[in-house]
């Protein structure tokens, strides 16, 4: 068994302490219940629960336990079930943790940034992750970690962009299709074609969901400046956060409103905070995008002034320099942004040629259920 491995159960049976790996940790017997993995609570092929929550009496207690090697064994009444849980598993999912005291915390995979990652961005070759599985897992990681990733040397050609969705996840398509262009010249003869810079935003905030995942991939770029720029959204938050807790507070106590009508057909609307929150005060989104920005209606009379205070000092954090890593893209590279979390930009053009990016949107579930499942297979070294 796993040295200094050692348990205790309360008088009534409702809680089991243990100590093993280096922590200790209190689990509720009816927790303990629920997550069992026996073959009469969880089907063997996929895991899920063959048993609700009422199939467990409300009075279950833990009538007995024994250590042996790197499992507990657990007896439980009045059910008089005997089942055998894994100590690593259990250490690994302990809830028995103090609870972050201020609002706005990220979990502790993720590393807020600013201009710095500059000097270490993250980016892969693309045949290297096409290529090799601990690469794959290395570079998602980095996605996870930092909200962004760069792929470098994919193929030049039409919808190669899709390849690099592949490797990860699936399209989300949209009134845009399946992919859309960004195409852009200077001196151009259309004023669609503009290479007006534009400010750090997340995209489509007026979907409900908003695409979680963006891909922007580069076949031509002749064009002097364009330089492609992103923002921590989390980072440019926890400022705002540590300079005004209330111009915080009021940004992520009330809704802002998005919207998008520009083609027949289509009228998108969402209603939600620009900064969002969990339940339990963790940051989980934010939604910044000048253009999409409907009429404000959801703040109170009183609370309105404050919010456009709050406003303008998140929009002026999100210019800082300091805030921003900006990169060059050239024909056959890519990079892939989480869309709730990292804002994107571009700076104008000057001087004569083209540029011609394609874009498209995924979803951060399948990224993520690409990364667990290559991370069951890699070694501490790789990930």
């Amino acid at each position: 068994m796993p040295a200094m491995t050692r348990f205790t159960l309360s008088p009534d049976g409702t809680i089991l302490s243990l100590t093993a790996l280096g922590q200790t940790a209190r689990f509720h017997a009816v927790w303990l219940r629920d997550n069992a993995w026996d073959e009469t609570t969880r089907a063997p092929g996929n895991g899920q629960r063959l048993i609700a929550l009422r199939d467990i009496p409300a009075d279950t207690t833990i009538r007995a336990a024994t250590l042996e090697e790197t499992k507990l064994r657990l007896t439980f009444s009045p059910e008089d079930k005997n089942i055998a849980y894994d100590i690593g598993w259990l250490m690994d999912h302990s809830y028995d943790r103090s609870t972050p005291k201020e609002t706005g915390w990220t979990a502790p995979h993720i590393r807020t940034w600013g201009s710095e990652l500059m000097a270490t961005l993250p980016v892969a070759e693309y045949s290297d992750v096409k290529n090799n599985s601990a690469a794959l897992h290395t570079w998602l990681t980095q996605i996870t970690r930092y909200g962004f990733g760069k792929l470098n040397a994919g193929p030049v050609e039409d919808r190669a962009l899709m390849n690099v969705v592949d490797l990860f996840g699936f399209v989300r398509e949209t009134n845009y299709g399946r992919h859309f262009e960004v195409r852009t010249e200077v001196n151009p003869t259309n004023l669609a074609y503009t290479g007006l810079g534009l400010q750090a935003h997340t995209d489509n905030p007026y979907r409900d969901p908003v695409p979680t995942i963006q891909v922007l991939y580069c076949l031509e770029n002749s064009a002097a400046g364009g330089e492609n720029m992103v923002v921590d959204g989390f980072a440019s938050a926890q400022r705002l956060r540590d300079e005004n807790p209330e111009w915080f507070d009021v940004l992520s106590r009330h809704c802002a409103r998005f919207e998008y009508a520009g083609e027949a057909g289509v009228a998108l609307r969402s209603r939600r905070p620009m900064i969002e929150l969990a339940p339990d005060g963790g940051l989980s989104g934010v939604l910044f995008n000048n253009r999409s920005t409907a009429a404000i209606t959801d703040v109170p009379f009183d609370r309105m002034e404050t919010y456009y205070a709050a406003y303008r000092r998140l929009g002026e954090i999100i210019d800082d320099p300091a805030m921003e890593v900006t990169f060059r893209l050239n024909p056959g590279e890519s990079f892939v942004v989480d869309n709730t979390r990292v804002l994107h930009a571009r700076n104008g053009y000057s001087g004569a040629g083209t540029r011609w990016l394609q874009g498209c949107y995924a979803d951060k579930d399948g990224l993520l259920s690409t990364l667990a499942a290559s991370g069951s297979t890699q070694t501490p070294a790789a990930q």
